[in-house]
């Protein structure tokens, strides 16, 4: 018989906070249940809270030299947003106007030991986690916009009354507006609203949607932001770290070479070589390892690329030029390389990727002109125009029998 366990009741998603308990909980608590999990509202976190900056001296350090800054107005009758960046001056703020614009300053723990001091009650974090206490400064309805963040963040309310809206669907469309300099969400549908009162804080975990609106009043709010580097980032800079140390007669190698059965195919022998070359290959699959390096060997020491052609070739052109006879010639700069793929085949050129059939990739990497007879696919035809238009093959006249 089957005993069925009591279904764990849902984590709230407000909580109180005190003096002793800034988070609601202790901290194990939040790390286990929220941390990188859900969103957290935590009413009094900061009991008496008291700003450690004043909105002037915000904006006096919006206007130094070394300092990163954003003053953002929203035009809410044409729904337009205009960013000017840092350092500002004086001038910027007098046309301001009295609602709808925001102050965004970074790094103002940098610069302000007070604020700096907000850091403590988060030392249960590894302080290299920690990226810096973001300032905004806001006059009624001034904020950024619905946006996500891909880090951690602690929203503290400093000053006046901050609106909060926030979307915890897992479905919820995450592109941006193509209109804003901002990275808006082009779709914003909220599950959970708040006002927060200064000492009010909300966690929020990477990429969940919230817009934040000044309300009623000035207000200013500290954003605790944590660093989360990217996979490209770390990736990239692992390969720049490891490419400075590895000798240079630290190569490519292939002494169980055998003879090639198909021109320019990238074959698996040739991968399992690159895995056992690269350091970390073996953590990505074949279909990656094959696009990269396809694309890598063959830019790799090119002096040259071809000039593109004077004019795109027409499906009709294509027609002309195989109904005639044309000799195809490829452009003595272009580098080639094939792969075969799950999808069927992948033709490289000078770093660029073209979908392919493998008889035609053969064809190309083999021979350096060529007539083609015979129908040709959607696939090969495409390939076709694109190597021309990119300049691969060059067309000639038919030779005379």
């Amino acid at each position: 018989m089957a005993i069925s366990s009591p279904s764990r009741k849902p984590l709230p998603i407000e909580v109180r906070g005190s003096a002793r308990q800034p988070l609601g909980m202790s901290t194990a608590q939040f790390l286990r249940d929220y941390w990188q999990k859900h969103p957290l509202l935590v009413r009094n976190a900061f009991p008496d809270f008291v700003p450690p900056i004043a909105p002037e001296d915000l904006a006096g350090l919006a206007c130094e030299e070394g300092a990163l800054s954003r003053l953002i107005r929203h035009d809410e009758k044409r729904d337009r947003w205009q960013v000017k960046t840092g350092p500002l001056a004086e001038a910027d703020f007098a046309t301001t106007g009295d609602a709808n614009w925001t102050l965004l300053v970074q790094d103002v723990d940098k610069w302000d030991a007070d604020v700096a001091a907000l850091l403590e009650p988060f030392s249960f974090l590894p302080s290299w986690r920690v990226d810096d206490i973001m300032v905004s400064y806001a006059e009624p309805g001034g904020g950024v916009g619905a946006h996500v963040d891909q880090y951690d963040v602690f929203l503290l309310q400093g000053l006046g009354q901050r609106h909060w809206a926030i979307s915890t669907d897992p479905d919820a469309p995450k592109d941006f507006r193509l209109d804003v300099e901002l990275k808006q969400l082009a779709h914003f549908e909220p599950t959970h609203e708040w006002l927060l009162e200064p000492g009010d804080m909300l966690y929020l975990p990477p990429g969940v949607p919230h817009d934040g609106v000044a309300f009623g009043a000035a207000c200013m709010t500290f954003s605790i932001g944590m660093r989360a580097p990217s996979q490209a980032e770390l990736i990239g800079d692992l390969a720049d770290y490891l490419a400075e140390r590895l000798p240079e007669e630290a190569r490519y190698t292939d002494p169980d070479l055998a003879a090639a059965r198909n021109a320019g195919e990238i074959d698996r022998s040739a991968l399992e070589r690159l895995r056992s070359a690269l350091p970390f290959a073996t953590a990505y699959n074949d279909a990656t390892l094959l696009d990269w390096f396809g694309q890598f060997i063959t830019r790799y020491r090119l002096a040259q690329n071809p000039a593109p052609a004077d004019r795109p070739t027409t499906p009709a052109a294509l027609d002309k030029l195989l109904a005639s006879g044309s000799v195809f010639l490829r452009h003595p700069w272009s580098r080639m390389a094939w792969a075969r793929t799950r999808a069927g085949c992948t033709l490289f050129a000078n770093g660029h990727a073209y979908p392919a059939s493998a008889g035609l990739a053969q064809l190309l990497c083999a021979e350096r002109e060529f007539v083609l007879e015979g129908a040709l696919d959607a696939t090969e035809r495409s390939l076709l125009i694109a190597l021309l238009d990119d300049g691969h093959l060059v067309p000639r006249k038919p030779r005379r029998r």
